[in-house]
């Protein structure tokens, strides 16, 4: 029973409710010390169990925790574990790598969306999109939350996006600790297994393309930071970016202070030459920080370097929003993409 499982969450509330009901059994049984003692313990127990239940249904919502060893903050695969494989004729599927960074030194599952035509087509080398989740997060936030997969086989069946394979890989190998996709100083390296490892064991193993034309990013909230970020820092692997909610600088402390200078979107824009990549940004209208953090990175934005804005009527920062707007970001992106070749 994973902690993320409707189960769990079950199990929890149940058990919430149960000392509730020990708590009123025995509020007035004993007396003295006793008494005291016992209402303490049944209170503690409420308190307690109510948490806990509130913390495993927060945490279906965001798929952040799915092991329980990932509660301690060891270093963990949470968040892999894939949903079944579509084997439909016109539908896509799943399929998980293990990735052995040898830049990064991190090792870890990457899932890999495979459309359909890439049985249909076995000579062809695809067009390649890597989706980051958020903090708290991770890449089961996009399989399951997102419902990345049906949205993929819906916009490209429609015709508004070519087929295109996409790699959810995890940006952290620890569910309590934020990287936002940045090598920390004296922790995981998490942009060298992104934008290294991660093409790298894709590459070997999938028919994908290679050149940059070929390769594109997305990401919501945190992930939408890393997208932007990682597609200023590195134009050579990166043809283009789709952000949504996301952020013009990371928010953390990196160690070396580049999260105010090199690993700053808005300071990069300001100070350095801008590359030649498109970048598009969505939020919600109501989603103030994120709203204002594209419109400056829009503003600052100068030719070769290219940004489309879209934006959500009303909506905050959540997964309704990011759901409304991963179909008109991945459509887009396609547009700037190479198309699958022999």
């Amino acid at each position: 029973m994973a902690p993320d499982s409707l189960a769990a969450a079950l199990t929890a509330t149940v058990l919430a409710v149960l000392a509730a009901v020990l708590l009123s059994a025995t509020w007035d049984s004993g007396t003295g010390v006793r008494r005291a003692a016992r209402r303490t313990a049944t209170g503690v127990l409420c308190l307690i169990t109510a948490l806990a239940a509130t913390g495993i249904w927060i945490n279906r919502q965001v798929d952040t925790i799915t092991t329980w060893s990932a509660l301690t903050g060891q270093t963990t695969t949470a968040g892999t574990d894939p949903p079944p494989a579509t084997h439909s004729d016109t539908g896509g599927q799943l399929v998980t790598l293990t990735v052995t960074g040898t830049a990064s030194g991190l090792t870890l599952p990457v899932h890999a969306y495979l459309p359909a035509a890439y049985r249909q087509q076995p000579t062809a080398r695809f067009p390649v999109i890597e989706a980051l989740h958020g903090f708290p997060g991770s890449p089961s936030s996009w399989l399951n939350r997102l419902a990345a997969t049906r949205h993929l086989d819906q916009e490209i069946a429609a015709g508004r996006m070519a087929p295109t394979v996409v790699l959810f890989p995890p940006q952290t190998p620890n569910t309590l600790l934020d990287t936002e996709c940045t090598d920390l100083t004296n922790g995981p390296k998490a942009e060298t297994f992104l934008t290294v490892d991660v093409p790298a064991a894709a590459e070997t193993h999938l028919r994908i393309r290679a050149d940059r034309a070929g390769w594109g990013l997305i990401g919501y909230s945190a992930g939408g930071f890393c997208a932007t970020n990682l597609a200023l820092r590195h134009p050579d692997r990166y043809a283009t970016a789709a952000s949504l909610s996301g952020y013009a600088e990371p928010g953390i402390t990196i160690g070396d202070g580049t999260e105010h200078t090199l690993n700053n979107d808005s300071w990069r824009l300001r100070h350095l030459p801008q590359p030649a990549i498109a970048l598009y940004l969505s939020s919600g209208r109501a989603d103030r920080q994120a709203h204002q953090d594209a419109e400056t990175l829009s503003h600052l934005a100068h030719a070769p370097l290219t940004v489309t804005t879209s934006y959500v009527d009303g909506g905050g920062h959540s997964m309704a929003v990011w759901e409304a707007a991963e179909g008109p970001a991945f459509d887009w992106l396609s547009t700037w993409l190479g198309r699958p070749v022999d």
